[in-house]
């Protein structure tokens, strides 16, 4: 059909398990896939073949942030899952219900409003903050928001330490890198200096 008589291919051996492993893999890399959709192809590699997050992202050509925030989805209710796979919630909207307790109830509330991402947020960290026990630090990490929190994650697997970012407001802000050893901290060194 395509009026081509030779074509390079590579041809490769592999047994039942490469072959559903790739397949998955391919079928994630569509681009009609719906965010539960693919965070359950995730959760499918990683517990068919063992994959760390990291490998997936590899693989993938995808942040590890990426893979772990998508992944969290699937802790959400099923109704709440059904809701982003219909198309009424984003998946952004889905991210900033995981921490809530009510996620259902907060999710059919957010569709019928048509709320943004940024006031789902905003709904869930004031919940959070009129409910909790200790109002001042549930403040306090309900203040991160998603991206911090997809930036930080980032920075960590790139430098391999733990990286914590907090804003400021007008004055600025803070990033916080927590090194192991003094090798650690010459490698981090190296890396800030451009010395790789």
């Amino acid at each position: 059909m395509a009026q081509l008589h030779e074509m390079p291919v590579i041809i490769r051996d592999m047994s039942d398990t490469e072959v559903l492993e790739v397949a998955i893999i391919e079928n994630i890399q569509r681009a009609d896939l719906n965010a539960i959709e693919e965070a359950a192809s995730f959760r499918q590699l990683m517990d068919r073949f063992g994959h760390t997050q990291e490998k997936l992202a590899e693989a993938l050509n995808k942040s590890r942030s990426h893979i772990a925030n998508l992944l969290r989805l699937l802790s959400l209710p099923d109704s709440v899952q059904d809701m982003v796979k219909d198309g009424k919630l984003s998946a952004g909207h889905a991210r900033a219900l995981i921490t809530a307790p009510n996620a259902a109830q907060l999710a059919r509330r957010v569709s019928e409003k048509g709320l943004s991402v940024r006031d789902t947020e905003d709904m869930v960290r004031k919940l959070s903050q009129d409910g909790g026990e200790k109002p001042r630090k549930a403040s306090r990490s309900a203040a991160k928001d998603a991206d911090t929190k997809a930036l930080e994650a980032d920075l960590g697997a790139h430098l391999k330490m733990r990286v914590q970012i907090s804003h400021g407001g007008a004055d600025g802000g803070q990033l916080t890198i927590t090194y192991r050893d003094l090798d650690q901290l010459d490698q981090l060194c190296q890396l800030l200096g451009g010395n790789r």
